[in-house]
């Protein structure tokens, strides 16, 4: 563990460089620091004798960084010392723990006041302010003995200037102790002059004048030179922003229009504006950078600056920024583009989400920054090629920000935009050829904080890998990643703790129930290629349902739909507690008999043999499940070993905040609801809810935004300290500061790993994962810190490429990519020619396998939603209650579940559309008959058949006609 500390410390020390050459303090150091050797610091020292301390500093750690002789646990001398001899704030920007931005600029402006007016402070009581400095912990003993000894041999002056270099290099904080050591000593003078309350001639104190934004910066960056009367208006101007707060209080006050519009301004640290510059000198670029290392807000930087420079050029500036998730529209716009830039430009998100009835090219024309979910964007991009006046066009934009770029794989929707700009380039390409004009196109900005390696085997493949992001992005050589190579993994990579959990050698509970499903195998007559309970017998038992469909054998039909309740059971029993399994196989049979027993005007559902057998299995079991899960001798060990690690974290640090991933949405509510439950956690102050996805599912209801909000604002807030989320938590949502991770019996990835990983943000955080032994979880995560490895040193290897290889690659996996899409698309255009009417297909119900309607009978809503309103449609179906939650989608709205009236199977939705009520049909509770054959498909767009539009118009006249008849026979 130490030797992956020293290497992390040895990327913050060259990140942190320019900053720390500023705060060490050399010649005190050197005396403590015992790993490095005589003639190291024999170099140093002269460094520090001909130059001075900066000089030495940076020769320091240019040693430290590229020593390999160094002893172990090197890092934790170089922290103590620094602390030891006064450099605390070094000390923390060793740790990778800096201030705050906005702090770390209101630190820099107090020192460069300090700077302006030393002519005025080295004429201070100098022995009498540093014993005060001394007593409030701004100087060490060494640092006072020096300074007495320079006022001995210099005087005054020498000793006030050497205390005036030392203070400054304290943490912040130190700026208003300095006042008050003033104070105490009776400067009342300087006081005010550094408060901004200088005196005039008649003793009058000095009101400075309001300040502008752009004066502030000018101030701030040291913009106006230090002689004459720039060098006083310079002073004042600090000041007034810097000091106007009495002794003892904070430096500014937060209350004030002054701070109000300072807060505005965007200040990156030093390794953010490092990254930036490729893109401030208009390169495409991706910054790779931890998730929580400020990505986005270098992106609103970038935007602000792009914006100012393309109107000070004469020129208009458009910026789009793309998010792969409704939430993050949002979240974007209130916490960094909104926050920062609305004051000065016209900021508009859109998703579908959105209540704005404009249309999007409205919303592009009036805005100049636009945060929308990529498909929307994709969507108006394709109605322009199409000619359709509601289309936009990429020339549009001067800047496109995409936000989780490594998304831009084959198939995606970043992939499909970022196509368009390929043929774009290259068709401007050919027009420079012939003397014309090329189509205008955006500065592309991709952010990440893992490009991954696409599940590379090899180091060639990931930087294939890396080099087809490039290609897709559009970078150019020298702003591919280069800049951002010294901070991808900064300090705040975490080693992975991977706690095995060895199964229990008595588990009545999963036996019973494989000894269920090994009568259902014998029953249906099935033959399992492997041991229930694991995702490949998953994956067999739903081939063999769908297979069962297609050939109308409802017995192995319905018996593989119940192995696979039993299955995720078996899973839930090993993750989650007995009672949890138990609870989900009972609401599974108690609603697959409700759907057995709806009554209607010809009866019930029939219930065939198969059915009945499988209720009664069920049923002469439950009470020894009931029984074995009241047992907690044979709880899983997993439950176990995450409850020690829960309270392990909540016991031992001051204030615990964590994210526990978990796969199902399922099990995320129900290890919240054992959490709850049990008074352990509560003991030690755990808060617990979940988090999961928005996404429709039969068996959980989804979180809606707002219900995901609230929880989110609760976690922020400190009234929820441990989420337990599905992937949903992973990437992208802007999650408060965690200080432990637990990825438990889960594992994708090397990005979702990098992304979960990084939400542990607060120093000192903890990476878990907790595995069954050989369930193959922690194997795969061992592969993926390989492959995070093996994607480093793939970025690296890809930029130190020679710009001949580098741009000759490029050209051939842009080729490559224009090419795939071409193929694709001539595909498509074959498949839609030999699209089949509607009368050649026919749907049949999964599970009875009766008729249910011919294509002809199918119309589309919105080009999306497939309707059957037909009257003899209408005398198959029976309407239930929606359990899942009814949301309103523009249009239409969802009001119920339609079912087969013979066997119950759900068909789909009943959907409200103008007021005209139309049963929604979904194709996964349906077998196609296609000819002669019969085929079962999860969506309709692999259907390769038109359907005609709805008719709203027809329908609504046949629906007039029908009251207006029915209000005749009341007259009559």
């Amino acid at each position: 563990m130490s030797c992956d500390k020293d290497a992390e410390t040895r990327h913050t020390l060259d990140c942190f460089r320019d900053r720390l050459k500023r705060l060490i303090q050399v010649e005190p150091l050197l005396d403590l620091l015992h790993f490095l050797e005589p003639d190291r610091k024999d170099r140093i020292k002269a460094k520090f004798r001909e130059e001075g301390n900066i000089s030495a500093a940076t020769l320091l750690i240019d040693e430290i960084i590229h020593s390999k002789n160094c002893e172990q646990g090197w890092s934790r001398e170089l922290v103590t010392a620094l602390e030891t001899v006064g450099c605390k704030h070094a000390a923390k920007y060793v740790l990778n723990s800096p201030p705050e931005p906005t702090e770390e600029a209101e630190n820099d402006s107090c020192v460069r006041l300090i700077d302006l007016l030393q002519l005025t402070l080295v004429n201070m009581k100098t022995a009498d302010v540093c014993a005060h400095c001394r007593v409030m912990g701004l100087l060490t003993q060494e640092d006072q003995e020096n300074i007495l000894k320079l006022i001995e041999n210099q005087g005054n002056i020498g000793g006030a200037r050497l205390l005036l270099k030392r203070l400054v290099k304290n943490e912040a904080g130190w700026f208003s102790k300095f006042l008050q050591a003033l104070e105490d000593t009776e400067h009342h003078e300087l006081v005010r002059e550094l408060r901004g309350e200088p005196c005039n001639e008649d003793g009058e104190a000095h009101k400075s004048s309001p300040v502008t934004d752009k004066e502030f910066h000018q101030a701030a960056t040291g913009s106006l030179r230090k002689t004459g009367k720039k060098q006083r208006s310079n002073i004042i101007l600090l000041k007034s922003i810097i000091t106007l707060p009495p002794v003892k209080k904070s430096i500014i006050p937060k209350s004030t229009d002054i701070f109000e519009e300072h807060k505005r301004d965007i200040v990156l640290r030093d390794y953010q504006m490092e990254v930036a510059r490729p893109a401030l000198e208009e390169k495409n670029i991706i910054i790779c950078l931890p998730t929580g290392s400020g990505k986005t807000r270098v992106a609103v930087y970038i935007t602000k600056e792009h914006l100012e420079k393309r109107t000070q050029m004469g020129q208009p500036g458009k910026v789009v920024v793309l998010v792969n998730k409704v939430p993050l529209v949002e979240q974007h716009y209130k916490a960094e583009f909104g926050r920062f830039l609305k004051h000065q430009y016209s900021v508009e998100r859109v998703s579908g989400a959105s209540q704005l009835k404009i249309s999007f090219p409205q919303i592009i024309e009036q805005n100049d920054i636009i945060i929308c979910t990529a498909q929307i964007l994709e969507n108006s991009l394709a109605k322009a090629k199409n000619g359709d006046e509601d289309g936009i066009k990429l020339s549009q934009f001067t800047l496109m920000v995409i936000d989780e770029c490594h998304h831009t794989k084959k198939g995606g929707v970043y992939n499909h935009i970022m196509i368009r700009y390929l043929k774009q380039k290259h068709q401007n390409q050919l027009l420079k050829k012939q003397d014309k004009s090329p189509v205008p196109l955006p500065q592309i900005l991709g952010l990440t904080a893992s490009p991954g390696v696409g599940g590379a085997m090899s180091q060639q493949r990931a930087e294939e890998h890396i080099l087809q992001q490039n290609t897709l992005l559009v970078l150019d050589k020298n702003s591919v990643m280069n800049h951002t190579l010294a901070v991808v993994f900064l300090s705040m990579l975490k080693k992975i703790t991977i706690n095995p959990v060895y199964g229990m050698l008595k588990d009545p509970f999963g036996d019973v129930i494989k000894k269920i499903m090994d009568e259902i195998h014998e029953h249906a007559d099935l033959k399992p290629l492997c041991e229930p309970g694991i995702q490949n017998y998953e994956q067999w038992v739903v081939q063999k349902e769908q297979n069962a469909a297609k050939e109308e054998n409802q017995k192995v039909r319905v018996c593989a739909e119940h192995l696979r309740q039993y299955n995720e059971a078996l899973h839930q029993s090993n993750t989650i507690r007995m009672s949890d399994a138990f609870r989900f196989l009972d609401k599974y049979h108690n609603e697959e008999l409700k759907t057995k027993s709806i009554a209607d005007e010809e009866g019930t559902v029939t219930i065939t043999d198969t059915e009945r057998f499988l209720f009664t299995l069920f049923k002469d079991n439950k009470a020894k499940l009931q029984e074995l899960m009241g047992k907690p001798q044979y709880e899983n060990n997993s439950l176990a070993q995450l409850k020690t690690n829960i309270l392990k974290e909540f016991s031992t640090r001051e204030r615990a905040r964590g994210i526990i991933f978990t796969r199902t949405r399922l099990s995320a509510i129900a290890l919240c609801q054992w959490i709850q439950e049990n008074p352990k956690f509560d003991e030690v102050g755990v808060s617990a809810s979940y988090l999961i996805g928005g996404g429709d599912q039969s068996v959980v209801k989804p979180m809606t935004a707002a219900e995901q909000k609230d929880v989110l604002n609760k976690f922020r807030d400190g009234q929820i300290n441990l989420l337990i989320a599905t992937t949903v938590a992973e990437e992208g949502l802007d999650i408060a500061e965690c200080n432990f991770v637990i990825r438990y019996c889960l594992v994708t990835n090397e990005i979702a790993m990098i992304q979960a990983r990084g939400r542990g943000r607060a120093e000192d955080s903890s990476y878990t994962l907790v595995a069954e032994a050989g369930s193959g979880v922690a194997e795969r995560e061992s592969v993926n810190e390989y492959r995070e490895k093996m994607m480093s040193k793939a970025i690296a290897k890809v930029c130190k490429m020679n710009r001949a290889d580098y741009e000759k690659k490029i050209r051939e996996f842009q080729m490559q990519a224009i090419m795939e899409e071409k193929v694709k698309i001539k595909k498509k255009q074959q498949k839609g020619m030999m699209k089949e009417p509607p009368s050649k297909i026919s749907l049949s119900c999964r599970q009875c396998s009766v008729f249910v309607c011919s294509g002809e009978d199918i119309e589309k809503i919105e080009n999306m939603h497939h309707v059957n309103v037909t009257t003899q449609f209408s005398k198959l179906i029976t309407v239930r209650e929606n359990a899942s939650l009814q949301e309103r989608l523009l249009d239409y709205e969802t009001n119920g579940v339609i079912a087969c009236k013979n066997c119950g199977q759900q068909w789909g939705s009943m959907m409200l559309y103008k007021s005209i009520e139309c049963p929604c049909l979904h194709i996964k509770n349906f077998v196609v008959t296609y000819g002669s054959k019969k085929k079962t498909f999860s969506k309709w767009s692999e259907l390769p058949i038109k359907f005609p539009a709805f008719d709203y118009t027809q329908h609504a006249d046949l629906l007039v006609e029908d009251s207006g008849e029915e209000e005749d026979m009341e007259t009559d």
